[in-house]
This record gives structure tokens, sequence and C-alpha cells, in this order.
């Protein structure tokens, strides 16, 4: 497959890759549609099924796959959830510290579950961005884990999730280096429609047959 930056000069290859991060992801999901990189994360079921879920990859993952897309032409694998560690039932209503903590298990509406992270974590433990990509991590790993290990998990990149701020979150990274001022909004707006110009110039838009929905 074609290396799609190869059209573009040493410099323009950097404008590109940095004002990648500075497209919203309803322009980032739109490219990825038009060339068939998937960002819904599947479910495998016990009889072989797989099915596209209301979940989507992180925006890193998905700026991940569309940067080796430019460089390869390859779109890859959606995030696959394993059978092992899908349930299509409701976690128990008063979980234990060994219990796992399956697939959609953790949603703010199971109160045992949210109760039981509490415990775990001396009252510490909120719903929030850090607690969800924690359990994503897990599962698509293939990794169910018991309450207590999620509750480690969880207190540990609380303390760290400063580590969670990558070059992808472009506000963020700029508000942190004191480059977010009141322009910053017409900022993005001018780097993503320069990215996308850029993007509609080296791959456009091509039929793709026989993928999973979006």
């Amino acid at each position: 497959m074609s290396n799609l930056l190869s059209q573009l000069t040493a410099n323009e290859q950097a404008r590109l890759l940095d004002e990648l991060n500075y497209m919203n992801l309803e322009e980032i999901r739109g490219f990825c549609s038009n060339h068939g990189i998937p960002y819904r994360i599947v479910v495998e079921y016990p009889n072989g099924r797989v099915t596209a879920t209301k979940d989507t990859d992180r925006k890193p993952i998905v700026l991940a796959r569309v940067r080796r897309y430019l460089a390869t032409g390859q779109a890859g694998q959606p995030t696959c959830i394993p059978s092992k560690i899908v349930r299509e039932e409701n976690p128990p209503a008063r979980p234990g510290p060994q219990d796992r903590l399956y697939y959609r298990w953790y949603a703010k509406q199971f109160e045992g579950v949210m109760q039981l992270l509490r415990d775990l974590t001396g009252g510490r433990f909120r719903d929030g961005a850090v607690a969800r990509v924690v359990a994503m991590e897990f599962w698509t790993r293939g990794e169910a884990p018991m309450f207590e290990e999620f509750a480690r998990s969880w207190t540990n990149a609380k303390a760290e999730q400063h580590q969670l701020l990558t070059p992808e979150y472009a506000y963020l990274t700029d508000l942190r280096h004191q480059r977010a001022d009141g322009n910053w909004k017409a900022l993005r707006q001018t780097k993503a429609q320069s990215a996308l110009e850029t993007l509609a110039r080296i791959a456009p838009k091509r039929a793709i047959a026989g993928r999973l929905p979006q």
C-alpha cells in the first residue's frame, strides 16, 4: 500500500501531523468513515458473532490509526473486546472485591458497583474520565479485573492523570504550555481546516466495501 505522506515535503508532513491534533472527533471520524479506518469498538460473542458497540476509541488511538493509514495505506483493525470478558446480564446487586468487572459492568447506573469502588478507595472514588479510561484499558487487553484490582489501578491513574494528557488533546496541551488564549477556538478551526484540506488532497474519499458499521 502507498505512503500517502510521500506526496508532501518534510515540512508539510510535520505541519499536517501537528494539525491533526487540532481536529475534533467529528472531523476525525468523518475522515475515518470515508477511508474505512475503524473507530468504534467491536465486541465478540461466544457464537463468534462480532458487533460494533456504541463505545469508541479515544482520540489518541484513532489518530494513531490515521497516522498509520497515511504512512502505509492500511486502515487497521478495530479494537475488539473478546467474548471471554463479555456478559450479557447485569452485574450482581452487591458485588464483592474479588468479583470481576466484566465489559460494560462499569456504569454509574449500577449503584452496587459504584458503592463497592467507593468502599475500596476509602470513599475517594468518583465516576469520570479516568475511571472509564482505566476500565477500557483492561477490557481492550482482554482482561476483566477483580474490583479490588480495578480500584488500585484507578487510584494510581488518578494520582498520575497528567500522563493521560498527550499532544492529541490539543487544547489541554496548549493550556499547559500557556498557548491557549482567547483566540484558541479560531486557531483550532484554522489548523483543523488546513489539515482537512491537506487530507483531501493526498487521500481523497474512496468507496469502502465490506466494512463493519462505523
